[in-house]
Parts: C-alpha cells; structure tokens; sequence
C-alpha cells in the first residue's frame, strides 16, 4: 500500500484565448482596487504590458519595470519602495519567471494578493516556491503565502514568445514533471499531473517549433507548464533544481537555458536509483530510454545542450559541484562531489548520455513521417485513429526495444489467428476479450448511458438471426441440465415497459459449449428470439449455464497458458436487445455464486466481463413451476428486469 499526503493549493486558474481582458474583474474579485504592474521592461513585453494596462484601467496605480532573473534581493526592496509610496493593495504580474519571481517576493514581505499573467511556459506561477538570490547565492523557501492567489493564462500572449524561449521554458516545464516523480512526497494526484505534463511537452514542443502560430500546440504546453508548476509546488525537488540553482544564483547562468542542458544529465546521474520514474517518463514520451530521450527531443527543436555554449567557464565546474552537494537534500542516489563534476562535465560538453542500455535511436522523424501520410484522409474521426495508433504502436515498439524475432512472432501469432478464424469461430474477438480491450470499449459506451442497465460484451458465439420463439417455449432443444424458466421484463429508463423489442438469448450448456462447437446437433440450441409483449415480458424455459472455457486451443489460448491465465468464463447467459427508438444493449447475467467471480486478478473471468450489477440470483425452487410444466427434482427461477435508453440518454 502506497501512503501519502497531498495538500491541494487555493489558487484560482483562469485559463483561455483572450483572457487578458478578464484581469480587471479578478482584481475586484480579491477586492483590489490600487494595482502595481509588474514587469521586466524587455521591448518583447511592451505590447502586452500596454494591451494589460488598457485592460486594468484606473485600477493600475503604478507600475515597476525592473523585475531581474533569480529574483536578487535588491530589486526586491526598490519595488517595496513602489507598494509603500502608492499605498497598493494589489499586485498583477505579466511575464515569465523573473517577474512572477518579484511578485512572489513582495507578496511574502507585504501580504498583498497577486495576480499573475504568465507569457512563458515557466510553471513558477502555480507554486508556493520563492527562490531569490542573496549575496550571489541563490536561496529557496516555500510558504502558503507566496503562492499567488490568481493565475490567468491567455494563451495568445505566447504566439509571440520567440522558438528558442519558448523551447527552453518548455523544458523547464518538462524538469518540475520529471523531478516531481521521483520525490518523496510524490503522491498519485503529482504523479498523474506530472506524467500528461511529460506527455503534452513531447508533443507539444515539436508541433510549436515547427509552427511557431499553432495555437493548439501553444495551448497544450501552457497547460503542461501550469500541472508540472503545481507539481513543483506540492513536492520537494531534487538533484536537478540543485544544480540549476547553484548555476544560476552563484554563476550567473540564465536560468531556463539551464534548466535545458542539465536535464538530461540529471536524469542520467538519477536512473539507475529511480528505475520506476525513469520507466514512466519513457513511455510517457515514447521512447526506450528516458534521459536520452530527453536529450534528443531538446536537439530536436534547437534547444541548447552545452553549459559551455551558455558562458560556463570549465574551471568553474569543480566549485558548482562542491556547492550543490554541500548542504544534503532528498534525491534517489546518494549526492557525490565526483560524481556531479561527471554529471557537469558531461553537460558542459554538450554529450548524450549514455545509459546501460546504450544510445537509442531518435526516431521522431520517421513517426512524424508516417502520420504525416495521413493528412490526405477526408474522414478526420479515421485520420484520427490511425494518427495515433501509429504513434502508440511506434512508442510500444522503440519503449521495448522489439527485436527482428519478437515483432515476426507477432505477426505470425496475427496471422494464425487469422486463419483459424471461422463464421463459428473469431479468434480475434477472442484476443481483443483477453486483453480487456472489449470490456474498455463496452465500458466506455455504457457510461454514457448510467440509467440504463450495464451492458457486456458480445463474445466469440453470437450468431445473427436465430430462430423466433414464442413465449414460454424450451430453447434447450432437449439438452440436459438443470431446468430454468426466466421471467424477463424490458422498460425504458422510467421504468415504463417498451413492447415490440427483439431480444436474443444465448448460453452454454451444462458442459460449457454452444452448440456451434457441437457439429452433431441438429440446428441451434440454447439459442433463439424473442419479442416482447405490451407488458415488455417475455417468458421461457432453458438449462442452467455452466462455467466453460473459451476456445484455447489456437493462439489466444497458448498465450494465456503462457502467462499463467486459465481460459475459463463465469457462467452466463447472453442477450441483445434492440427497440424502434431505443438504443440497442448488448448484456450477460451471471449467476450469482458462480465460479469465477471471484479470486485474485487473472484467476477470474478470462475476459474481464462480469460487472456486479450484473450477478443475479438463479434462485433454487422444487415443486410446481410458473407455466405448470412438471419438474422432477430442482429447477431454477431467473427473473430480472433491464432498462434500455432512448438514443441521446
């Protein structure tokens, strides 16, 4: 069991195109009404600066320009001398880090409230975190207090965030969800957060580079950058924001760029302590190896991947890893001078890393060649499909490194299921059933209708057009097994009975086969249709199922033998119902107290279809029966009522 605690903030995220025009409203809403503007003054941020101030109105008061990266102290006491001299009582930031950076430390000195617009993609807006430089040290502190209480994010506000900013503080975004899941205080909220963080940066910055307008791409990393700031904001960080902030408070380094070359190597010194994050972040991006990975997607779109190349000088290298490892911190390896002058002599360098698997492959290029074939699909909902099924079956394969032997196994493994494939038999059905793949695809069309009764899945057996029966008929054609008369009722989701619907029955019998796996049968058994009355009911008389196991002698069935799974099915009876104006159900009732509704995973139902409201009492009677039909021994009552939706419920 997994313990933990997770706190979640109190900030307010207004997040949109054209939001800009919604600050002066957030303003009132914390009750503010003398603003101090906050900015860098770069010549990039003067039209936005301009667009904000029209926005805010008589309620901006004054304004400070001269917001510095890291946060130095100094600059800090300047803008205090703004807040006092103006009498502020609201604080509204627009930039990146460097301003939320000074708003976070007026906030902490003055109890003011912020409002932060964000033009990057530094994710320092969604945490509790200040980080201010002191007498050229860096130092960090997290308090309730700093973390701001409103965060608006205006999507437009970044079409004009130049590729290599954007790329860098993409990446810093990447670095809170990657550290974040191997922290000790990681829990499944930050690790949820973190992972579609991961995700949506290594989509999300290709598309941006290539498409410096595309307004979705942009979307998406701003999304990625505020989960992985609160990500940042709710657990401790390691090893990587060490290093980046001794590189940048004590050397003077900028601080997204480094944040973009250490990456990798951070997660190359960390992967063998911290194999589970590593594995995560790799399928997360869809490649074999997390930590080169990294460092290819960020050579992908220009990124910088040499601390040289920022300013660094060599000789500086052994100081920043006696600093980084002079006060201890929570990282997954044990913190060693010498093993972090390798780790930034490596970064300096600009190297890949190397892992124990050895360098892989980037092979972005191909996949983004093969989706690229789809463009021409007139269908969008198909070119949809394929687009990502590419991708997941690309990522899959470079994840586990499929070898020549293992990708031929799968493909004569398709092609026996394939030919043992019959009109009475579908191994793919059957593959698609033990891989949970029906029961996903059932269960997402049955949330859509939760007033309805669950639906199920249709199974290898279900043979279109049995013969019509009317009510009260034996379906069992003679077969033995303990008799069962059902009593089934069908209502619309009010409860009102819908007459006229066609229902299907089928089931296996005691022996737990269908009679499309007995060839001597005359005609079908345990098979037939029926439609209901004005009442909605309908009546007949059949034999107890049984448990059975699916066809396991073809592939499907040496791949479970292979994983210690048995082929058998909780015992059941199958209907479809269909009705003019209502939509079709296609269910199993399972008899309660039945085998294989029970028991560790892989030891129940072989095909992951039973659901509890579908267990129902088959209920033990002796002695007379509803129709009068004379009854030696044990019969058993199945009586149940489904409810079936209009189209659109």
């Amino acid at each position: 069991m997994r313990s933990f605690v997770h706190t979640t903030g109190p900030s307010r995220v207004v997040f949109g195109a054209g939001t800009l025009s919604q600050v002066s409203d957030e303003v009132e809403r914390l009750g503010g009404a003398r603003v101090l503007l906050l900015s860098d003054g770069s010549p990039a941020l003067r039209k936005d600066v301009e667009r904000l101030r029209a926005a805010l109105g008589d309620l901006a008061v004054a304004e400070f320009d001269g917001a510095a990266m890291h946060t130095p102290v100094g600059v800090t006491e300047q803008a205090l001398g703004t807040v006092r001299e103006q009498r502020v009582d609201c604080l509204v930031a627009i930039g990146g880090g460097s301003t939320t950076g000074l708003a976070k430390a007026l906030a902490v000195r003055t109890d003011l409230p912020q409002i932060i617009v964000p033009t990057t993609y530094a994710g320092s807006e969604a945490t509790p975190v200040l980080g201010e430089t002191v007498d050229g040290r860096k130092v960090t502190r997290s308090a309730p207090g700093i973390l701001p209480e409103t965060v608006v994010y205006d999507v437009e506000l970044t079409l004009g965030l130049p590729v290599p900013i954007s790329v860098t503080s993409g990446v810093n975004a990447l670095a809170h969800a990657v550290e974040a899941l191997y922290s000790p205080d990681a829990t499944p909220v930050t690790d949820a957060m973190a992972l579609e963080a991961v995700a949506a940066v290594a989509r999300a910055l290709p598309a941006l580079h290539d498409d410096p307008s595309d307004l979705e791409a942009r979307a998406e990393l701003l999304q990625a950058a505020w989960l992985a700031g609160t990500c940042l904001g709710a657990v401790g960080m390691g090893l990587h924001h060490k290093l980046c902030h001794t590189l940048g408070g004590t050397f003077g380094l900028p601080h997204a760029e480094t944040h973009t070359v250490v990456l990798p190597h951070a997660m190359a010194y960390n992967a063998a302590a911290a194999p589970d994050a590593m594995d995560r972040v790799a399928r997360a991006l869809g490649v074999p190896d997390a930590p080169t990975g990294v460092f290819d997607l960020i050579h992908r779109v220009g990124g910088p991947t040499s601390l040289r190349d920022l300013g660094m000088a060599e000789a500086d290298l052994d100081r920043a890893a006696e600093l980084a490892t002079a006060q201890p911190y929570p990282n997954p390896r044990e913190l060693t001078r010498s093993g972090l002058a390798d780790l930034l002599g490596d970064a300096w360098h600009g190297r890949r890393p190397q892992t124990a698997t050895g360098s892989a492959p980037d092979l972005r290029a191909l996949t983004d060649e093969v989706v690229a074939s789809f463009d021409g699909c007139a269908n969008p909902r198909l070119r949809h499909l394929l687009t990502d099924l590419a991708r997941t079956l690309h990522a899959y394969t470079i994840r586990n490194d499929l070898t020549p032997r293992e990708w031929q196994r799968a493909v004569d493994f398709l092609t026996e299921a394939g030919h043992i494939t019959t009109d009475t038999r579908q191994e793919f059905i059957l593959l698609s059933d033990t891989l949970g793949v029906s029961s996903v695809v059932d269960a997402l069309a049955n949330s859509r209708t939760p007033e309805a009764t669950s639906s199920a899945i249709l199974g290898p057996f279900y043979v279109a057009g049995p013969p019509a029966a009317g009510h009260g008929s034996d379906i069992a054609g003679g077969l033995t097994g303990t008799p069962m008369w059902a009593d089934i009722t069908v209502t619309d989701q009010e409860g009102e009975p819908v007459a006229d619907a066609v229902v299907d029955v089928w089931q296996s019998n005691e022996d737990g086969f269908y009679d499309v796996q007995l060839p001597d049968l005359d005609g079908p058994v345990l098979r037939a249709r029926f439609t209901t009355g004005a009442d909605g009911r309908f009546t007949f008389w059949s034999i107890l199922p049984s448990e059975y196991p699916i066809p396991d002698d073809g592939p499907v069935g040496r791949m479970l033998s292979a994983v210690g799974r048995h082929p058998y099915r909780a015992p059941h009876v199958h209907f479809l119902i269909n009705a003019p104006g209502h939509q079709p159900l296609v269910t199993q009732l399972f008899v309660r107290g039945g085998a294989y509704l029970d028991g560790a995973p892989g030891q129940r139902d072989a095909v992951f279809g039973v659901k509890d409201d579908l267990i129902t009492d088959f209920v033990r009677h002796t002695g007379p029966t509803p129709d009068g039909r004379r009854v030696d021994g044990e019969w058993r009552l199945l009586e149940f009522t489904f409810r079936i939706a209009r189209p659109g419920h």
